[in-house]
């Protein structure tokens, strides 16, 4: 079975298990507790912290551990906005093809805080240039929330022109990260706040981080103990803060490396489905693109079809953002991107590992992508 929905979820990396360990069976203590056991976990904590601060450019204090990108943007989101409210700040700028917990983040600011909110209008491949970017901003806009690698078509924003752009305006920029993280570097950008996620990385499912620079105003969304400076009150995960921080070092370890020899054989991938398949279409930018990502629409077949003969030969993928699975509607990024609906709902997404392919795998993978396309295209 070849598992091509890294996009979705990863594997567990056995050195961040190793990392983990420890505080999974030996160190258990709950690190606000003020005991030995206790001091033990929170030391833990804090250099796991201090760990992931450094590699996203932030300080120490700026990062938040959560229970993953889906509450980070949230934080994000709500927290930097509804701490604007006090400051007449009632505006909110994103795009149209964002993950849904920022989208729906920002519809709840609408539906109960009075919020307005702005989309940043996307070209066909889905970047928010900075043209459109500085249109949408305004005197009273609280937050910029961008996407910096789109989780189904892979296409990357061009993070330096639009926090450009939302500094020129004095505006804290957050970008979701989720997927960019480990495959692009981050601490160079400026960004005012950074969500990543860990599961994405190669450690466990259930922790992510928001980093939020000290100087921007957030409003907590969780109340009770005040772990994490007041911002995120609950009891921490300590092992998954500590095996986040491992995966992100590893990853950012092998980034150059691994992002150049991945780009290159996704590279020939893409091009064999293109050449293979008449009706296939590349979504998202060409050039600028995550290395590991490549997705297509397949017009004049059904998407899920050509998932399911995929996976019948053994090759596991997706339509898309797995918070959407199961949905009948269309790719709300697809449409954002000027796709009609029908050839939307064509779309195949294929998301590599790390590790990449060998020999002459790419050339073989696409001949069986067009095996598979041919396959549904006779069905009817």
């Amino acid at each position: 079975m070849l598992y091509l929905d890294h996009a979705a979820t990863s594997p567990v990396r056995p050195e961040v298990l190793d990392a983990m360990r420890p505080y999974l069976i030996g160190v258990f203590g709950n690190p606000s507790s003020h005991h030995t056991a206790g001091e033990a976990a929170a030391s833990a904590l804090e250099d796991a912290r201090m760990r992931v601060a450094r590699l996203l450019g932030m300080r120490t204090g700026d990062v938040i551990f959560t229970s993953g990108g889906t509450e980070a943007n949230n934080l994000a989101v709500k927290g930097i906005v509804l701490a604007g409210l006090e400051r007449g700040r009632r505006h909110l700028v994103t795009s149209p093809i964002e993950h849904e917990s920022i989208l729906e983040s920002a519809a709840y600011l609408e539906r109960f805080h009075g919020v307005t909110v702005t989309l940043a209008p996307v070209d066909g491949t889905g970047r928010v240039s900075p043209a459109a970017l500085t249109a949408a901003v305004r005197d009273d806009t609280a937050l910029v929330s961008i996407g910096h690698a789109n989780n189904e078509i892979g296409s990357v924003q061009d993070a330096a022109a639009l926090g450009q752009v939302a500094r020129g305006a004095g505006v804290p920029l957050h970008l979701d990260a989720v997927q960019s993280a480990g495959w692009l570097p981050l601490a160079e950008l400026g960004a005012d706040a950074i969500s990543i996620a860990g599961h994405k990385l190669g450690a466990p499912k259930g922790i992510g981080v928001l980093a939020v620079r000290g100087r921007v105003p957030l409003e907590p969304l969780l109340h009770g103990g005040g772990q994490e400076r007041g911002r995120r009150s609950g009891t921490e995960n300590v092992a998954g803060a500590v095996g986040l921080a491992t995966a992100l070092e590893l990853a950012e370890a092998e980034r150059p490396a691994r992002a150049s020899q991945v780009g290159a054989l996704t590279g020939r991938f893409i091009r064999g489905v293109l050449d293979a398949v008449p009706q296939a279409a590349l979504t998202g930018d060409a050039e600028h693109r995550l290395p590991a990502t490549a997705s297509f629409t397949f017009a004049g077949t059904s998407g899920e079809a050509v998932l399911l003969e995929l996976e019948r030969r053994g090759v596991i993928s997706s339509s898309g953002s797995a918070c959407a699975a199961g949905s009948d509607e269309p790719s709300h990024v697809l449409l954002a991107c000027g796709i009609p609906p029908e050839v939307a709902q064509t779309s195949v997404r294929f998301t590599f590992a790390r590790e990449p392919l060998q020999g002459d795998e790419p050339e073989r993978l696409a001949a069986l992508v067009a095996d598979a396309v041919a396959a549904v295209a006779s069905f009817k």
